[in-house]
């Protein structure tokens, strides 16, 4: 298990806690537990309904728009989070997670998050600008492939 400063360090890393401040990463860092997956897990599958977002901290994980399939939209690897927008919007997964190499991850579930939320509005805000950024850098990307 990485030690406190590891795991801030890996959060500030990621899209989703790049934004936080360091201070408050903190508080995040505490209620992340570790799992260990093996390559061809399936972590989630689209339209589950999920109670963890992950931070990958060792391995591969590949997100498939479709159940089964091995065509994947991305390849996550170190310091990447997934699975945050099923915690946010309630909606079912929007894709599969499926473990490509042995991986260790991070877990944060919906009720802990929501908890820090209400406890420190700035993790709140800070996700939000990250997520606002995403969606941006997004919308470039499909209005520059038109």
């Amino acid at each position: 298990m990485p030690e406190l400063f590891e795991k801030i360090l890996l959060l500030k890393r990621s899209d989703i806690f790049n934004e936080i401040n360091t201070e408050d990463l903190r508080f995040v860092a505490d209620a992340l537990e570790e799992e260990r997956f093996f390559e061809g897990d399936h972590i989630f599958e689209k339209n589950d309904r999920g109670e963890y977002m992950y931070l990958i901290i060792e391995g591969e994980v590949g997100i498939a728009l479709e159940k089964n399939s091995d065509n994947f939209v991305a390849i996550m690897s170190v310091g990447e989070c997934f699975g945050e927008m099923n915690l946010l919007d309630d909606l079912p997964r929007s894709a599969s997670a499926v473990v490509l190499q042995d991986a260790t991850l991070l877990k944060l579930s919906r009720a802990r998050l929501r908890g820090l939320i209400m406890s420190y509005p700035e993790l709140g805000l800070g996700m939000l600008k990250s997520l606002s950024l995403k969606l941006r850098e997004t919308t470039k990307l499909i209005s520059n492939n038109k």
